[in-house]
């Protein structure tokens, strides 16, 4: 058996999907939320954890940040998965009898010009594949969930409708977390250096742009920026950057120092090879 790997959900959410996709061999540990993941990985409980960090239709997944900010685990990969999501429900049950909706809010969000259509209540859980046990376990008349159809298949629901969401191209991505240190870099193939930065309290002009002036001179390309809250004051921020690079790379490790001079925090995340779209 391979490594224990947790992920957030129920057996059947598209986490554990993007755990096998990262590790065919690997034992997936279901956790209940995003902390719960991290805990895990942070005592041992599991090596590595999967959390979703980005949607291309939803945007991405604030808790994770707040987590990858407020903990001390490494972001070791990517892995992107193309999400189809289902409309499941008890056997036999028709479209036209669907009342509420039980889903995950991203799966929501990615569903939500279908469910409007549908004219039913979408009802937030915690999890995709948890919302298809809950339904499947419940005796709730009208109750449908969003999941996939391995979740159909495991808690003995019936596929209404496949492929609901809005974009066709509907895929999330997933950071890999495990404990310092940093693995040992890969070379070949596009890269992705994530890094965390809080700028001066001095409120000076100009101190975000000096930051990006600093990637554009060493022609780093800059692939996002995520703002979260400070927590240590109101209306100042930290931000995360994602830069196309390898952090060892001379170009990249010069503007690192650089932005380390510009900043009163600079932590590296992560320096790992990016997903295959």
């Amino acid at each position: 058996m391979g490594q224990v790997v947790a992920f957030q959900g129920e057996f059947g959410a598209f986490s554990e999907e993007a755990v096998r996709r990262w590790d065919p061999e690997a034992q997936p540990l279901p956790c209940p939320s995003f902390r719960a993941v991290f805990a895990a990985v942070e005592t041992a409980q599991a090596a590595l954890g999967v959390v979703p960090i980005e949607n291309s239709r939803a945007g991405s997944v604030l808790e994770t940040y707040d987590l990858l900010l407020e903990r001390n685990l490494v972001i070791q990969g990517e892995v992107a998965v193309r999400v189809e999501q289902c409309l499941l429900a008890a056997p036999g049950t028709a479209v036209t009898e669907l009342r509420r909706v039980y889903s995950h809010p991203q799966a929501l969000a990615q569903c939500e010009p279908y469910l409007r259509a549908l004219g039913v209540e979408a009802v937030a859980v915690y999890d995709t594949a948890g919302g298809a046990r809950a339904v499947a376990e419940g005796a709730e008349a009208g109750a449908a969930a969003v999941a996939s159809a391995r979740a159909a298949q495991l808690y003995g629901l019936e596929v209404l409708k496949r492929g609901i969401q809005e974009d066709p191209e509907n895929t999330t991505r997933f950071y890999v977390l495990g404990r310092p240190p940093f693995p040992a870099a890969a070379t070949a193939g596009p890269h992705r250096t994530v890094v965390a930065l809080a700028l001066p309290e001095d409120e000076s002009p100009g101190a975000l742009f000096w930051c990006l002036a600093t990637l554009a001179y060493w022609r780093i390309n800059l692939l996002k920026v995520e703002s979260r809250p400070s927590r240590r004051r109101p209306w100042h921020y930290l931000f995360t950057l994602d830069l196309a690079a390898r952090a060892e790379e001379p170009a990249c490790a010069a503007a690192l120092r650089e932005l380390a001079a510009r900043t009163t925090l600079l932590r590296v995340l992560g320096s790992f090879s990016a997903a295959a779209p």
